[in-house]
Parts: structure tokens; C-alpha cells; sequence
């Protein structure tokens, strides 16, 4: 058996003038969630679809259970699974037809093709909508669908890109519950994520990729202890006082402290809990500047992707994102 499910190594990919991804080396073990952060134009889905052998790197390599993604897609094809960013779906057949179809396509006997079918649609709590045409379908119910179809194959390593993007709690965590059942079955899994509690909550490992490249890896809590312990945030009243207090951070912490977009809010890291924050209190008033709100809280994915892409994560994931239609392997 092959140390990786899947790996990328200094793997480049340019539309035009656009560098979609920039010598990007990845490697996930088996069995695993892998979560790759990052946003909007970073790279994660140009990343998945090559992984997935719907695009071929302009350099590097990449290979799926040791098997090269160029060399021989229709056997990486036949291990994986593909659920994209939207879902891949006719929603003029029912639930049953469309699970159905894509057990046909797969080579399944009409037989086979059913029972896989029925097991699918009873797996993600769709039984009861089976035989409703997918137009009558809510998004969540069609993106638990699109996931039915991405694992009619039984697939070895299953890629999820961005699964839960405009779902809503609930939803979202039903589909967490699915995501935990396939990794106890042996499913690897490939997340691409803007949603830093679920890379948070079900990732073994994390990526973070911006503009193309690799900026940070290991797990949650390695990302976070990067930040060094604590974390201090503060809001200010003016904008006019957030230059005078970055410049009285930086003296104090070992790292540069952060602003939010709006500049009126700073985190500081610091690595001595409630003195650190004592700290701040003492240089924000000799500065002569009054916070309007002040906290201590341990380092969050939020932080840790604010540190590394200067933007916060939430702002990202409320960003549009042009539709695009879904394929599967």
C-alpha cells in the first residue's frame, strides 16, 4: 500500500498570465481529512480538479494512491470521487434516477445500480424524497445528492470542494456527519473550505494556500500555536488612533500585530495569558488611546488565517463566487 492517498509535488498551473498555483507540494496520509484553507482565486480548486485528472499541470507531478494523474487518469478516476463547488445535478429526474444514472455510467448492472441506489439515498436521509424530482429539492438536499453520486464507485479518496458553501447550520452539520462516517469507513478525504470552525472541527491536517502557494500546513492546533499562546483584540473608537496603536503593539508583541478591514479592530498576539494583556492596557494608555472593547481569548483558525492572508476568513466566505458547473470523476 502506498504511504500517500494522494500528493502534489511542486506542482505549477498557469491560465494566461494568471499563476493559479505556484509550485505546490502536498501530501496526505490515508484514511485521513485533509483540509485546504484559503481564498477566494488562491488555488484550491484548480488543485482539486487536477487531482482529479480534469486538469494537467503545466510542472510538477501529481499522483493519487501512487498512481500519476497524467500518465493514467482513467485509473485515478476509477478510485476517486468528485462533489464540486455547486451541485452536479439533473433536477429533471428524481433523486433515485440520478443516483441511478451515475451507477449506469459507472458500469454497474441495472440491478447493481438500484440496490447501490436505495443505499445511498437511505445513507443521506433522502429516502423519503427519492422518487420527487430534484427541482423540488432544497440545496442542502442536492448538495447531500451531489455527494451520493460522487460515492456510487466506491470511491478510495473522496474530494469535497467547498460542500457546504451556502448551506445552513443544520444542513451543514448533517453533512458533517456524513463526512465523519466515510473517514470511519476508510474514505480519504480532500476538504476545501472558507469555513475556518469546519476545517477546525474535522480536519486531521490543514493547508492554508494563497496566491498559489503553500503558506502554512500541520494541524489545527500546530496553525494556531504559530500565533505564539494568546491572542489580545481590541477595538477602537477612531480610525485616526489605529496607525499610534499598531506602532505601540509592535514594541510590545513578538509579532506584528493585525488589523481587521475596517482598521478598527488590532489583534495582538501575545505569549503570557492575562499579563500580556495587562500589557496592552499599559501601552494602549500611554499612547493616550481608549479601547472601545478589549479581549483575551486563545488563538482561533480565524486568527491564524488573518495572520497569514491579511484578510479574515468570514470575509471571505461572504465574498460571490461566480457559478460554475459541477463535474465529477
Amino acid at each position: 500500500m502506498t504511504k500517500f492517498a494522494f500528493e502534489a509535488d511542486n506542482v505549477v498551473k498557469h491560465f494566461g498570465d494568471v499563476k493559479a498555483l505556484d509550485g505546490v507540494t502536498l501530501r496526505a496520509e490515508p484514511g485521513k481529512i485533509f483540509g485546504l484553507l484559503g481564498p477566494n482565486g488562491a488555488g484550491k480548486t484548480t488543485l482539486v480538479r487536477m487531482l482529479s485528472t480534469l486538469l494537467t499541470p503545466d510542472a510538477g507531478t501529481a499522483q493519487v494512491l501512487g498512481v500519476d494523474v497524467v500518465r493514467n487518469p482513467d485509473k485515478v478516476r476509477r478510485m476517486i470521487g468528485l462533489a464540486g463547488q455547486f451541485a452536479a445535478v439533473d433536477e429533471y429526474l428524481t433523486g433515485y434516477e440520478n443516483i441511478y444514472m451515475v451507477g449506469r455510467l459507472y458500469h454497474l448492472s441495472a440491478q447493481e445500480a438500484k440496490k447501490r441506489a436505495k443505499t445511498l439515498l437511505e445513507q443521506l436521509n433522502l429516502a423519503d424524497a427519492a422518487t420527487r424530482t430534484v427541482r423540488t429539492y432544497s440545496g442542502g438536499m442536492r448538495r447531500r445528492l451531489d455527494l451520493g453520486a460522487s460515492l456510487v464507485g466506491h470511491p478510495e479518496i473522496l474530494f469535497l470542494d467547498e460542500p457546504t458553501t451556502g448551506l445552513d447550520p443544520r444542513t451543514r452539520l448533517d453533512l458533517w456527519g456524513i463526512i465523519r462516517e466515510l473517514i470511519a469507513g476508510g474514505t480519504t478525504i480532500l476538504l476545501t473550505t472558507q469555513y475556518l470552525e469546519e476545517a477546525d472541527e474535522l480536519a486531521d491536517k490543514i493547508a492554508v494556500i494563497d496566491r498559489g502557494k503553500v503558506i502554512a500546513e500541520g494541524t489545527s492546533n500546530q496553525l494556531k500555536a504559530k500565533l505564539g499562546g494568546d491572542v489580545v483584540e481590541f477595538e477602537l473608537h477612531k480610525l485616526s488612533d489605529s496607525p499610534k496603536a499598531l506602532k505601540a503593539m509592535s514594541a510590545l508583541a513578538k509579532k506584528q500585530p493585525t488589523t481587521d478591514e475596517s482598521g478598527l479592530t488590532i489583534t495582538v498576539p501575545v505569549s503570557n495569558g492575562s499579563k500580556g494583556l495587562l500589557a496592552v492596557v499599559r501601552e494602549l494608555d500611554k499612547a493616550g488611546i481608549e479601547p472601545s472593547a478589549l479581549s483575551l481569548h486563545r488563538p482561533s483558525l480565524d486568527d491564524v488565517f488573518l495572520s497569514l492572508t491579511g484578510e479574515k476568513a468570514s470575509t471571505v466566505a461572504s465574498q460571490p463566487v461566480a457559478a460554475k458547473k459541477g463535474r465529477r470523476s
